[in-house]
């Protein structure tokens, strides 16, 4: 076992589990479907429809046997990983049950109707209203309950040491997500391609603009050094939490750093899912896919970024409809969010390359000694590789014809169920780490004005600038 630990990393570790999860799924591409039966959550008004298999092959699965199968798979897969990293996989299989159940509590409380369901879903459902955050409410009350625990329970958070590892699991999760966006991207070719072009050009304004601007703000006024300015900056202005974990990795920061800005991330989040689609609404009512692809660039998780897209779409068809009798056609507004969202996330593996190389050559190369490419590869994230992998197999393969695309979406959908899980378990585990004595030391209070001024003072407002200069004009198809 020393010699494993020389040599197998965490970040190896998650590279590998990734590869494996994906492989898995993959298999749908043979006629297998190998992880269909991982639990979902579903939006919920009664109890008995919490939780489903997750693909229509195991829909006469009860959902509890889904939850348990999900439980036992995913704990002697994080178990054997535990155990080549030289863990007590004993005392991380008792403290991972505390964890895991927990986490899953609070994402089915996420998904209570009043508080998940979007505006189009609300009749449906036969309830009076709802707050209309989706699933991704179930990452918020996961924080919040893990800070609770970690800060108010010290006792009952030590029980859950062992399996305190949120930068494995967002590890995994991100490695995952590559296979996804392969998939994604795929099937956002076969949509109109000018908004893809004009949502190219937008993001890399974005990048260009974004980036620089926080960076500069971190160091120049709030004084942070490099290694709390990067990662922050590509939280507050790329995709949030995979995208400063990357950069994290990248830069060699400290675990703490990437830490502290996924969970400032996922509160920002929800605060923007709860503004700005209400606003499109109010100011950009005539010009629907300008609103859809400032959500893109705004909103800083995935799931956030394309639920607000979904707000929006519903509530500028419903005011255009009562003003004017014309009626849009579903889902443009939410492409276009979907859209932007998708291809912010390419870049994620290329900036983190980037940044590699920059802080090789400029930042932590000594007087004299010329950069190495190897060091470069050396820091640059193996998960961020896996990431870059999965994406690129799922590009090819499902580029290759609607059949295989359908295939590729039916093997996402099962590495999607244990990308959600992953994201949970990272979410309810950061707050449990938080020790807002420490984190108030380490400076949260000041990354939190830094992500305040910059998302209102300048981020929301350049890609609203951005998504008039590209979509001003373009409208939805009527009905």
């Amino acid at each position: 076992m020393a010699e494993q630990k020389r040599w197998l990393t965490e970040d190896k570790l998650a590279l590998i589990m990734g590869l494996f999860l994906f492989l898995l799924g993959a298999l749908n591409f043979a006629g297998v479907d190998a992880l269909g039966w991982s639990v979902r959550t579903n939006v919920w008004v009664t109890a008995d429809k919490i939780f489903k298999a997750a693909t229509g092959t195991y829909k006469d699965m009860p959902g509890l046997a889904a939850l348990g199968l999900t439980y036992v798979f995913i704990t002697a897969f994080l178990s054997v990983g535990v155990k080549f990293l030289g863990g007590d996989v004993p005392k991380f299989i008792k403290s991972f049950t505390l964890v895991f159940f927990i986490s899953i509590t609070c994402y089915a409380l996420g998904h209570f109707a009043q508080i998940a369901a979007t505006p189009d879903k609300v009749a449906k459902l036969g309830i009076p209203w709802s707050l209309g955050l989706t699933g991704e409410a179930g990452f918020i009350i996961a924080l919040l309950a893990g800070i609770f625990f970690g800060n108010v329970t010290p006792g009952f958070a030590d029980k859950m040491k062992e399996a305190l590892r949120p930068e494995m699991y967002i590890k995994i999760a991100i490695v995952i997500l590559g296979a996804e966006l392969g998939v994604k991207a795929v099937d956002a070719m076969g949509l109109a391609s000018s908004i893809i072009f004009r949502g190219l050009c937008a993001i890399i304004e974005a990048y260009l603009i974004y980036w620089a601007l926080v960076y500069y703000v971190a160091r120049k006024h709030f004084k942070f050094s490099r290694e709390w300015a990067a990662p922050l900056a590509s939280g507050i202005s790329i995709c949030g939490v995979s995208a400063s974990i990357a950069t994290g990795g990248a830069i060699r920061a400290r675990p703490v750093v990437p830490i502290m800005v996924s969970s400032l991330v996922v509160v920002f989040t929800c605060i923007e899912m709860l503004i700005l689609p209400f606003l499109a609404q109010w100011g950009l009512s005539g010009h629907p896919l300008v609103a859809g692809a400032w959500m893109g660039l705004a909103v800083k998780s995935d799931g956030g970024a394309i639920a607000s897209g979904a707000i929006t779409d519903a509530l500028i068809r419903a005011k255009v409809f009562a003003e004017t009798g014309v009626q849009y056609q579903e889902g443009w507004v939410t492409m276009t969010a979907t859209t932007i969202k998708i291809f912010i996330d390419v870049f994620i593996g290329i900036w983190s390359f980037v940044l590699a190389i920059v802080w090789c050559k400029y930042i932590d190369c000594k007087p004299g000694e010329r950069m190495k490419f190897s060091a470069v590869l050396d820091r640059f994230p193996r998960f961020v590789m896996g990431y870059v992998i999965t994406f690129l197999v799922m590009l090819a393969l499902c580029a290759s014809g609607p059949e295989l695309l359908k295939l590729g979406k039916a093997s996402i959908a099962g590495t999607n169920t244990f990308r959600g899980l992953f994201f949970l378990l990272t979410f309810f585990t950061i707050g449990l780490v938080s020790n807002f004595k420490k984190l108030w030391a380490e400076g949260i209070g000041r990354l939190a004005a830094v992500y305040m001024v910059c998302l209102f003072g300048f981020i929301i407002w350049i890609g609203l600038f951005i998504s008039w200069l590209f979509f001003y004009g373009m409208k939805p198809p009527v009905i």
